[in-house]
C-alpha cells in the first residue's frame, strides 16, 4: 500500500520520489538567498527535472499547475476504484469554511491536448442560518451605533406617526380653561443713597474710636447706636438713636438719650417715648441726658392710668397742667444734681421732648410734650408738615401791669388816670423814690417755655419726632425730607435696619447725634 491509501504505486508517482530516503536533503540551501524561487527549483530537481512541470517562476503559477496535475490523478484514481466525486471527502478549498483558492490554468503548449474538464461538484443544499446570539461588547470594541443588527433588542422600524387631529371649530368653546398669563417682571430696586446733596461728608459714616471708659465708672458708658420698635393699637412704632459723625470721629460719647417704655397692660396701657439732648461742649453731656429720661419716665410711670384716662377722653387741658408739673420736677432734679456736683445748673441739663401713645385701638389721640429745640414733623399725603408748637420769643414775654405798683405816664398819649369804674390808677404826690438797687451781674435768661400739642392722627399718617441733630437738616436741606417722604409714601412698614438706615441719610455740614422716633399709623 502506498502512503496515498489504496492507490498502487508507480515509477512516475512523485510522491514517493520525493520523500525516498535515498533521495538528498532539500531543505534549506547555504547561501543565504534562500527564498520561493530557490525552493521551487529545488522541489523541481527532486522529480526529475522538473521537465513535466510548467517553467514559471511566479509562486501562484506554480502552485495552480500542482494544483491541476493532482486533481487530473485524483480524477483518474476516483473513476478507477468505483469512487464518485460525490463520494470522495472534499478538499480543504473545497470546504464552505476553508481558505478560497483561485486556480488559474497553466498555459500548455501548442501541440499538448486541451486538458479534460473538470468533474463538476453538485451545489450543496441552502441551510438556513442560525439565529444571532448577542454577545458582550468587548472594552476594546467601539460602541454600537444607533441601529445594531445583531441586537435583538433594536427596532429598525421608525414608530408610526400619530395620526393628524382632526381640525377644531373655531366657534366651538374650548374646555380647557386659559393659561394664565406670565406676572410681569419685577422691577430693580432702586439703589439707596447714603448721603444728600451734592458732595459727600466729612467724616465717614462708620465709628472710629471709641469714647474713653473709666474702670470705676463702667455704667456710665453708652452705646453707639440704640434701636427699638413695637405695635400697638392701630401704630407701629420705630426708635433709633445713633452717635454723630463728629463724635464718631473723635471718641466722645453720644450725647443723645432715649427711652422706650410701657406702663400698664392692655387698652389702658400708655407707651412713652422720651428723648433728651445733653448741653453741648459740657462735661458728661451723655449723663444729663440720661437722668432726664430716667426721672421723666419715672414721673409719667408714677401717674399713667390718670393720664392714659386723660388721652382717651380728650381732656387737652388737663394733661397740659399735669404734663407741665411733672417736666418742671424733673428739671428740678436736673438743678439738684448740678448742685451735688458742684456744677452751674446750665451745664448739667438737658432739651427734652416725649410722645405719649395710648395702646387703646380706638384712640388717636397722639401726645407731645417738652422743654428744649428738636422737631416734630408729620409726613401726610406724601409731603412734610413742621407740627412745632409756636413759642414766643423770650424778649417778647411782657407780664400784664400790676395795679398800684409804678406811675401812669403823663402828657400826650398818657393813659387815663381813672379806671372804667372811676377809680384812679395812681396818685402822684411828688415824693422822691429811691433808687433801686445796683445789679452787677447780668440777669439770667428766662427759661425755655413748655411745649405742649395733642393732635389726632389719621390712616397712612406718619409722625416723626427728633432730637436737635436730624430736626436741622430736615429743616436747612429740602433734598433729604424728599427722600425720606419717597422711602416712606408708599405705606410700606420699614423694617428696624432699613428705620435706622434711612435715619443715617447724610448731608454735609450736619454731623451731630441723631434720634428719630417715626409713629406709622394703619
Amino acid at each position: 500500500m502506498s502512503q496515498q491509501g489504496d492507490r498502487p504505486a508507480t515509477t512516475d508517482d512523485w510522491w514517493g520520489r520525493l520523500y525516498d530516503e535515498s533521495a538528498r536533503d532539500t531543505g534549506p540551501a547555504g547561501t543565504p538567498d534562500d527564498t520561493i524561487d530557490d525552493r521551487f527549483d529545488s522541489a523541481a530537481d527532486t522529480l526529475g527535472g522538473g521537465d513535466d512541470l510548467p517553467s514559471t517562476r511566479t509562486y501562484g503559477h506554480a502552485v495552480d499547475a500542482i494544483a491541476v496535475a493532482d486533481d487530473e490523478d485524483d480524477a483518474g484514481d476516483d473513476e478507477d476504484e468505483g469512487v464518485g466525486p460525490a463520494s470522495r471527502p472534499p478538499a480543504w478549498w473545497e470546504s464552505p469554511g476553508g481558505r478560497p483558492v483561485t486556480r488559474t490554468p497553466a498555459p500548455a503548449p501548442e501541440s499538448a491536448p486541451a486538458p479534460a474538464p473538470e468533474p463538476s461538484v453538485p451545489t450543496p443544499a441552502p441551510v438556513a442560518p442560525a439565529p444571532l446570539t448577542p454577545r458582550p461588547r468587548a472594552p476594546w470594541e467601539p460602541p454600537p451605533a444607533a441601529f445594531d443588527p445583531t441586537d435583538p433588542a433594536a427596532d429598525p422600524t421608525p414608530p408610526p406617526a400619530p395620526p393628524p387631529a382632526a381640525p377644531r371649530d373655531p366657534r366651538a368653546a374650548d374646555p380647557r380653561p386659559p393659561a394664565p398669563a406670565p406676572p410681569p417682571p419685577a422691577p430693580a430696586p432702586a439703589a439707596r443713597i447714603s448721603h444728600v446733596g451734592d458732595s459727600p461728608p466729612t467724616y465717614e459714616a462708620e465709628p472710629t474710636a471709641l469714647p474713653a471708659a473709666d474702670a470705676e465708672e463702667l455704667d456710665q458708658l453708652v452705646a453707639d447706636t440704640v434701636l427699638d420698635g413695637a405695635r400697638y393699637g392701630t401704630y407701629t412704632l420705630r426708635a433709633a438713636s445713633l452717635r454723630g459723625d463728629s463724635a464718631r470721629y473723635r471718641g466722645e460719647p453720644r450725647r443723645d438719650a432715649l427711652l422706650t417704655a410701657r406702663f400698664g397692660a392692655g387698652p389702658g396701657a400708655l407707651v412713652l417715648v422720651a428723648v433728651a439732648t445733653g448741653a453741648r461742649a459740657t462735661e458728661g453731656a451723655h449723663l444729663s441726658a440720661a437722668d432726664a429720661c430716667r426721672w421723666i419716665g419715672g414721673a409719667v410711670g408714677r401717674s399713667h392710668s390718670r393720664l392714659a384716662e386723660d388721652i382717651r377722653a380728650g381732656r387737652r387741658g388737663d394733661l397740659k397742667s399735669g404734663l407741665h408739673r411733672l417736666t418742671d420736677r424733673t428739671y428740678g432734679k436736673l438743678r439738684a444734681r448740678a448742685a451735688e456736683l458742684g456744677r452751674d445748673p446750665e451745664e448739667y441739663t438737658a432739651s427734652l421732648r416725649c410722645l405719649l401713645l395710648s395702646a387703646d385701638p380706638d384712640c388717636r389721640t397722639r401726645v407731645f410734650f417738652g422743654v428744649g429745640g428738636g422737631g416734630l414733623f408729620r409726613l401726610r399725603d406724601g409731603a412734610w408738615q413742621d407740627l412745632e408748637p409756636l413759642v414766643p420769643e423770650p424778649s417778647a414775654i411782657r407780664g400784664a401791669p400790676v395795679v398800684g405798683y409804678g406811675s401812669v405816664p403823663t402828657g400826650a398819649g398818657a393813659a387815663t388816670e381813672q379806671t372804667p369804674d372811676g377809680d384812679r390808677l395812681t396818685m402822684d404826690l411828688e415824693i422822691t423814690k429811691a433808687p433801686g438797687p445796683l445789679v452787677e451781674e447780668p440777669v439770667p435768661p428766662p427759661p425755655e417755655p413748655f411745649r405742649f400739642r395733642a393732635s389726632v392722627a389719621r390712616p397712612g399718617d406718619t409722625l416723626l419726632l427728633t432730637s436737635v441733630g436730624l430736626a436741622e437738616p430736615l429743616r436747612g436741606v429740602p433734598a433729604l425730607g424728599d427722600e425720606l417722604a419717597a422711602r416712606w409714601a408708599d405705606g410700606e412698614l420699614p423694617g428696624l435696619a432699613t428705620y435706622l438706615a434711612d435715619v443715617a441719610l447724610r448731608a454735609k455740614g450736619y454731623a451731630d447725634d441723631r434720634t428719630a422716633v417715626g409713629v406709622w399709623e394703619a
